[in-house]
């Protein structure tokens, strides 16, 4: 077992006590360009026919679903894929690798290399108080946290902040604690380049030639967004912080095949956690070998979240936050009153 010099136990499947034979885990890492590709030529015609749905709603009330729709195929997918990409496992070929995770990283929003090395310490120290740089929200989480977290206004300021400082080279002591020094002046290019494009976006829809940026990205991003963040909000919430098993700290839950390729089958997160090396087309194989040493996957993505949201609900009124249906950290499940702030959000 791994134990960093602040005393924080490396997270992965050795600190939970997890093994699989390494023929298997040789076989499941296995890198290959086809399953992407294959995903990239499902995805992309799936962007053109909810983008129809926009285009031929534009001027009526139907548009607005229309944009959620395609909102959802877009930022589900972009931010999965940028994640898959971050750690090297979406293609095997590396140019293609990393030419999908800057443009999806685009879409998503956060400079890549950035994202690249802050989603390395969250994987190094996975749910660590003041070790994690990827806690999206304060703990325990209340439904004022919730709300902030789901609407994309806690997202969206912690990009443009990031952006910013990357871009004027106002590298904080976490940015330098997680890269490479050598690796700072290309986030801060990177990060150049994407303010650029964002103001330009900007400026085409304030001068009114860039309405279809309006329809066919900003106002997707924003209104598709809390699905994408729905996905993202169940991989932790309500587990336990400051714990070497990534079975305490990280839930799997159950979903449809829907939800299974937008989110690349990331709902495996418990199995993704234990090896991260894995790629996303492996992890269905991967939930079955580990599966009589895991728990049984949450509920799927609608009662997992629902769940979720009753709980903030209660704790925010001061009654009793025993999930019904999820999985929850003992000291998570109050009979009432107000809980102690245990940990502050590091992506705000």
């Amino acid at each position: 077992m791994n134990v960093s010099t602040t005393g924080a136990v490396v997270t992965n499947a050795a600190s939970t006590g997890i093994r699989i034979e390494r023929a298997l885990l040789k076989s499941l890492a296995r890198r290959s360009d086809r399953p992407g590709l294959l995903y990239l030529s499902l995805w992309m015609p799936a962007l053109v026919l909810t983008g129809a749905l926009i285009w031929f709603t534009l001027g009526t009330a139907y548009v607005w679903g229309a944009v959620f729709v395609f909102g959802v195929v877009m930022s589900v997918p972009s931010y999965a894929l940028s994640h898959e990409t971050a750690h090297g496992t979406a293609f095997r070929t590396r140019w293609l690798n990393e030419a999908v995770f800057w443009f999806t990283s685009l879409l998503y929003g956060e400079e890549p290399l950035h994202r690249r090395y802050t989603h390395t310490n969250h994987h190094t120290y996975t749910w660590y108080v003041g070790r994690d740089s990827q806690m999206p929200f304060d703990t325990p989480l209340t439904f004022k946290g919730w709300l902030y977290d789901i609407s994309g206004l806690s997202i969206h300021r912690f990009q443009f902040r990031v952006l910013w400082q990357l871009a004027t080279k106002r590298y904080t002591p976490l940015m330098r604690e997680v890269s490479p020094e050598a690796e700072l002046p290309k986030m801060t290019r990177n990060a150049r380049l994407f303010c650029l494009i964002y103001l330009g976006v900007v400026v085409l829809i304030a001068s009114g030639y860039g309405w279809p940026l309006l329809w066919f990205y900003v106002l997707p991003r924003l209104i598709g967004g809390p699905i994408m963040l729905m996905f993202n909000i169940i991989q932790h919430a309500e587990m336990q912080e400051n714990s070497p098993s990534i079975v305490d700290s990280t839930r799997t839950f159950r979903t449809n095949w829907l939800g299974r390729f937008l989110y690349l089958n990331m709902n495996n997160h418990v199995e993704h956690h234990l090896y991260p090396q894995v790629p996303f087309y492996a992890l269905p194989r991967l939930h079955e070998a580990v599966a009589d040493k895991t728990p049984e996957p949450d509920p799927g993505f609608w009662p997992t979240n629902l769940d979720l949201f009753w709980v903030v609900i209660r704790r925010s009124l001061g009654r009793g936050t025993k999930a019904a249906w999820i999985r929850q950290a003992p000291h998570m499940a109050s009979a009432g009153g107000v809980q102690t702030n245990i940990s502050k959000a590091t992506m705000q």
